[in-house]
């Protein structure tokens, strides 16, 4: 299937126009490191819901186990048991690799190699919210799918290296993102974040966590709470 069927036409230009002065045109960062754009068509939004909601009547009917996305979510599946694994590699390598090497240099994000996706479901009868935690991932990419859903805003709390991640979040490090359909956000994965109570509606996200296990030397973090670089590198942190 030709891109255009996945990705809005500005998304589309901008990434392949590859430059810093393209990527940006894109974006909203309505705090620092914190990125939002258009980027999915509606009706691709919509073909990947229903392969969803038919890969769990599936399961369900079958009566298997179906592996949830990561700890802390009940509900949701891993996009790679679809088959859909080397499809999003290469969509994090073509896409999300080059507007990661502009935005974080700092972890290496032009040479992201990995990655772990997943739908998850916020509403009645699902996950309803998320704790604050960070991510194991280098970049996140969270985009919303839709469906008709209020609440579960995305709220952001300041990068911390693992030695600080709980430590007080500053006032200027505080923002709440309201998801819309089609719409992402992307952000570190030690940017720590939350997700609030869904209060209505289904709410389903399509999240990419992009790693980087090629070249380890660019595991050190930056820490806002010393404002220097630890001089410890740090592996990958599973959410809390």
């Amino acid at each position: 299937m030709h891109p255009s069927a996945f990705f809005l036409p500005t998304f589309l230009e901008a990434v392949r126009t590859n430059t810093e002065e393209s990527i940006a045109s894109i974006m909203t960062e309505p705090i620092p490191g914190v990125f939002s754009f258009a980027m999915l068509q509606p009706n691709f939004c919509d073909m990947l819901l229903e392969e969803v909601e038919n890969f769990e009547k599936w399961v369900h009917a079958m009566k298997f186990k179906i592996m949830r996305p990561n700890t802390m979510n009940k509900y949701g599946a891993v996009l790679d048991d679809f088959g859909l694994e080397s499809m999003l590699n290469q969509f994090m390598e073509e896409f999300i690799a080059p507007i990661s090497k502009v935005f974080y240099p700092e972890v290496g994000g032009g040479t992201l190699d990995s990655h772990h996706a997943f739908v998850v479901e916020y509403g009645k009868d699902r996950d309803v919210e998320l704790g604050f935690h960070v991510d194991d991932s280098e970049v996140t990419l969270n985009v919303c799918l839709g469906k008709q859903f209020s609440g579960g805003e995305l709220y952001f709390r300041g990068i911390r290296c693992e030695n600080h991640v709980n430590s007080e979040t500053q006032h200027e490090e505080m923002y709440d993102y309201s998801h819309v359909p089609g719409r992402a956000v992307l952000h570190r994965g030690r940017h720590r974040h939350g997700a609030r109570p869904t209060s209505s509606g289904l709410r389903m996200n399509l999240l990419l966590w992009c790693r980087r296990y090629s070249d380890l030397s660019l595991q050190f973090q930056f820490c806002p709470k010393i404002s220097q670089w630890p001089i410890f590198a740090s592996g990958h942190v599973h959410s809390l």
